[in-house]
């Protein structure tokens, strides 16, 4: 395609209003990230333990959130993640009229990533279950999709971890996104945020597999749901399903307070020059 017809398709088909912009960033995002990420788990459990264990999944998640970010955060900040967008909101990075809108793409993308990954693996899933899809037992397969505790976790613990661990995800997103702070090279932003995946992970996997994302666990649940497996992803564990929808915004809110209160508020203001970078976006977003 050369370029006078680039720049005539661009005039003709182009969105002009950045919210537009914005949702379908976070949408494809949030698309790949459960692509690798959810695929990553369905390619360990559908192979039996042959062809995955938990550190490829770790590594699945991890570079799901990284391309993602890649991806979006140019053009929306690549929150991908409700709890992420309700901490720019708290921090004033998010006018609180775009909250939703991102939301709903990160929600939207997140259940046709779910689509996306069970057509993929679709023949396996009836080989592995013989048509049959379970929440659990031995041959459960809705934790390919979305999260379910382990038999130890309470409830109260298990909000606790989701708090804890959301936090701890927003924290050091905000330190890489600092301009005040050392924060990370141009460009390498996607793939620091990718390792604090890799980090939680493999230190606060075991309770419930660190969701750490409403959209990420409930827009597949409400795939599993429509798709086979009934309305047993709700019941499940105690009713766990609210546990990583509530626990990720609450710890986005703690997240957000901690590195106010301890880091930023501390900080010398700074006239800083703005390119098209995450951390730029991180402030561009509320001028739109």
């Amino acid at each position: 395609m050369g370029d006078d017809s680039r720049r005539k398709m661009k005039e003709k088909f182009g969105l002009r209003r950045d919210i537009f912009k914005e949702f379908l960033a976070e949408f494809l995002g949030i698309f790949v990230l459960i692509l690798f990420g959810c695929g990553s788990v369905a390619q360990a459990v559908l192979s039996k333990g042959a062809l995955g264990e938990p550190l490829t999944i770790h590594v699945g998640f991890t570079l799901g959130v990284m391309m993602a970010v890649y991806i979006a955060g140019g053009v929306s900040g690549g929150h991908v993640n409700p709890a992420v967008s309700l901490a720019m909101v708290i921090l004033g990075k998010l006018p609180l009229k775009k909250f939703p809108v991102y939301v709903a793409a990160q929600f939207l993308g997140a259940f046709a990533g779910s689509c996306a990954v069970f057509g993929l693996y679709y023949d396996a899933l009836r080989e592995f279950t013989n048509g049959e899809f379970a929440v659990t037992g031995a041959n459960a397969t809705a934790g390919i999709f979305a999260s379910y505790p382990a038999k130890h976790l309470s409830v109260i613990n298990g909000f606790v971890d989701q708090v804890i661990a959301t936090a701890a995800l927003v924290l050091c997103i905000l330190a890489i996104t600092d301009r005040k702070n050392i924060g990370a090279p141009k460009g390498m932003e996607p793939l620091c945020i990718g390792l604090i995946i890799l980090a939680i992970g493999v230190s606060m996997g075991l309770n419930c597999g660190y969701p750490i994302n409403p959209a990420r666990d409930l827009g597949p649940r409400l795939f599993t749901a429509v798709a086979g497996w009934g309305m047993d992803v709700f019941r499940a564990g105690g009713c766990w399903w609210w546990i990583p929808v509530a626990g990720p915004m609450v710890g986005g809110a703690v997240g957000a307070g901690i590195y106010f209160l301890i880091i930023d508020l501390h900080q010398p203001e700074s006239d800083r020059q703005m390119d098209n970078s995450i951390q730029d976006k991180y402030e561009i977003v509320t001028m739109n």
